[in-house]
């Protein structure tokens, strides 16, 4: 079987710990339920995630160079 996670295609996703999450969304003003989200089981998600972590997701961008998301585990 493939490791979808291992695909070059694949952003970076890090489970970001409690301080972070709490200053992230501090900086954006907004509700741990307003960000956007991700599934549990989605094959990218990092292993071990639980439902109500927050993930960063860091892609490659042509006009910012990297661009940083946050995304919501839900189950």
């Amino acid at each position: 079987m493939v490791d979808v996670s291992q695909h070059k295609l694949v952003p970076e996703h890090t489970v970001l710990e409690e301080e972070e999450v709490e200053e992230v969304l501090e900086e954006y003003d907004v509700k741990r339920t307003s960000l956007p989200k991700i599934k549990r089981t989605d094959p990218a998600a990092p292993d071990g995630v639980e439902v109500g972590d927050v993930v960063k997701i860091v892609r490659d961008s042509r006009t910012t160079d990297k661009a940083i998301t946050y995304r919501l585990v839900i189950e």
